[in-house]
């Protein structure tokens, strides 16, 4: 039987079955719907490398993730606007959901200043003094037209002593607020916990987005160099307590383990580049683990990248004609190597789901994990 959890304005989220922790659930933003779990492939500039929109659906992609803080300094959101918004710009008509910046401003590196008003910094691009604010973050995004917003937090490296993580989950909670109160249209915001890998920051960062009451809730500050078994404990210690009712959200992790375990911890929403950068420098997922295609056992291999695959590559060319291009530098290779692999990630994803569904999750992580132990960020 289904139940609808979260009514709001443009937005529901229905929960259909639960197993465990995991749950399957559909998503619906201006009437676009969306199953659960999902992985967002990553348009940062409001595109997916290599691919077009026309691609995209026949990977069964039906959520993109781009940046507000990438897009805010090229084209500018003049241009978009032009254009109606991000949809009709890059001509996609499936849902988009921006981050907001903050990771981004993170990597900018020690050129970065941070206060309580926001991040000052020098644009990467051409060198412009550029201040981004909560503030200004969420009218980017509200401009471009997005269809999940996420607020503006600070994201730090690890390992950060608990003192300096303390200030900066100190400060994401402010500008937490500020977002909110920021937020002058109908659009659902997502707010991120932060907090390193301090259980008791966590908590506190977690109880105070959700008195905010925020319209779904990530988890922030991973996948930034700390060992696999401190994320795990992090996302296991605190997914499940976020709001039943909202969808909960993993930033940046895609590793298919990873992914799988936190289903399994009752995670909803996923994105990462793995992907895709991994396609382009030649790593690919497929039914029985990982293929290097630089390896010289498929110079002569006549058979498809995957046999179990049915990607527009798998279905129409052998894996050493697409190594051949990958030799000769031939962007053709890219393409159909990140076809693949996105294709992957999405029918990953419905194998989840379809697990959840037949109780069978812990069976189906098995099996992954015999697939894809050792699988690196190339």
């Amino acid at each position: 039987m289904e139940i609808v959890c979260y009514l709001r304005f443009n937005m529901q989220f229905s929960i259909q079955n639960i197993h465990n922790y995991a749950r399957t659930a559909s998503l619906t933003i201006n009437d676009k719907t969306i199953s659960t779990p999902s992985f967002m492939t990553i348009g940062t500039y409001g595109a997916v490398k290599t691919m077009d929109c026309s691609d995209l659906k026949k990977c069964n992609v039906d959520i993109i993730l781009s940046n507000a803080f990438h897009l805010m300094l090229r084209p500018g959101i003049d241009l978009i606007q032009k254009f109606g918004g991000l949809h009709q710009f890059m001509k996609w008509d499936g849902l988009i959901l921006t981050d907001s910046g903050g990771y981004q401003v993170f990597s900018l590196g020690k050129d970065v200043k941070i206060n309580n008003e926001g991040a000052e910094f020098r644009s990467p691009f051409n060198g412009d003094k550029v201040l981004m604010t909560p503030e200004i973050s969420i009218d980017v995004q509200t401009q471009i037209n997005t269809d999940i917003m996420m607020i503006f937090d600070e994201c730090i490296k690890y390992p950060s002593d608990i003192s300096t993580t303390e200030k900066s989950m100190e400060l994401s909670l402010r500008w937490a607020e500020r977002s909110k109160k920021a937020n002058y249209s109908a659009k659902p915001l997502f707010g991120i916990v932060q907090g390193g890998m301090y259980p008791e920051l966590r908590e506190r960062s977690r109880q105070a987005l959700i008195d905010m009451e925020f319209d779904g809730y990530a988890l922030g500050g991973l996948s930034v160099g700390e060992p696999s078994d401190v994320m795990y404990e992090v996302i296991n210690e605190n997914a499940h307590k976020l709001p039943t009712d909202k969808p909960r959200y993993v930033m940046g992790i895609g590793k298919p383990l990873d992914i799988a375990y936190a289903v399994r911890a009752g995670v909803d929403m996923f994105d990462c580049v793995i992907p895709t950068r991994n396609a382009r420098n030649g790593q690919l997922f497929t039914s029985s683990g990982i293929k290097r295609i630089r390896n010289a056992q498929y110079s002569n291999d006549i058979g498809p990248i995957d046999n179990e695959c049915e990607c527009y590559a798998c279905k129409n060319f052998s894996i050493s004609y697409i190594k051949h291009l990958d030799r000769c530098n031939e962007i053709l290779a890219a393409r159909l190597m990140t076809i693949h692999n996105v294709y992957f990630y999405q029918n990953l994803m419905m194998q989840l789901r379809n697990a959840i569904i037949s109780s069978s999750l812990d069976d189906y992580i098995a099996q992954l994990e015999r697939n894809f132990r050792e699988v690196k960020n190339d």
